[in-house]
């Protein structure tokens, strides 16, 4: 194994509806009614409600990357109401970009990514606070971007970025949402170390471990599957801030799409791990 560098019918719910049918944890609501209306269909769901609304507005996500994958996740990022947003890429909208990175358009090619990234989601949800950072992050800026967080998302393309993102995340107990897409296949896993049994991304891939470099640039990649891949990313993420359900730590999620199967791998913490080890 390598690394991968019902239907919704609108029904009428207003915010009259959710003062005559309270949730009941509404009595503890500081949202204003344009929010409890924006947020109904997660405030209607019993594992979210009011309480875990709010704790998505006080949370704050580092997005690693604005293309393939971080399109999908930022976009789901801020309509759920993730109160803040960091968009870190030092890269420009090229136009090979378009088949895939729906963050961008046409005539914001040769833009920074992280501003045109930004343009989009605050059309989508001006309610959050998007920071657009245009740079290479690394040692201390990473670590200091990192301890800011509630949960980060790594969306780059390169097995140097992801292991300097995991060490940042292992030192400061951030969990880390990892997804990656190449060709037909994609991977998704969460490394939460606030969990002592936990692993981290160096128990499965080694940093001493040689892998091959592979790029969509030269391999290309399937335009849905970054979007199946950065969405997924982006639920596990709200999960991680809302403290609901059960997360992917542990567990390897790869994608072959060109059969639409999953498999599921288990993952365990190594003792060994440079990173991690005890």
């Amino acid at each position: 194994m390598r690394p991968l560098c019902f239907g919704d019918t609108d029904t009428g719910y207003a915010v009259e509806d959710a003062k005559l049918h309270p949730h009941p944890q509404t009595a503890a609501r500081t949202m204003n009614d344009n929010q409890l209306l924006r947020y109904s269909r997660h405030i209607l769901l019993d594992e979210i409600g009011i309480e875990g609304q709010e704790k998505l507005l006080a949370g704050h996500a580092l997005v690693i990357g604005a293309g393939g994958l971080g399109s999908p996740a930022a976009y789901y990022l801020a309509s759920a109401g993730i109160g803040r947003i960091t968009l870190v890429d030092n890269d420009t909208v090229d136009l090979t970009n378009l088949q895939r990175q729906i963050l961008h358009t046409t005539e914001r090619i040769g833009q920074p990514k992280t501003q045109s990234g930004k343009r989009t989601l605050a059309q989508i949800n001006p309610e959050i606070e998007v920071v657009a950072l245009t740079e290479r992050v690394q040692d201390e800026r990473l670590a200091e971007l990192v301890q800011q967080a509630s949960v980060v998302l790594d969306c780059s393309d390169n097995f140097e970025t992801r292991h300097a993102i995991n060490r940042a995340c292992v030192a400061h107990r951030v969990p880390l949402v990892s997804g990656a897409a190449i060709r037909f296949d994609g991977q998704i896993s969460v490394f939460d170390t606030r969990r002592d049994d936990a692993p981290c991304y160096a128990c499965l891939f080694p940093p001493d471990q040689q892998f091959e470099e592979v790029l969509c640039s030269t391999m290309g990649v399937f335009a849905p599957l970054v979007g199946i891949i950065g969405t997924m990313q982006a639920a596990e993420a709200l999960k991680l801030v809302a403290g609901i359900g059960e997360s992917l730590a542990g567990r390897l999620l790869l994608l072959d799409a060109r059969n639409m199967e999953w498999t599921s791998i288990r993952i365990a913490r190594s003792d060994s791990c440079s990173v991690c080890g005890h």
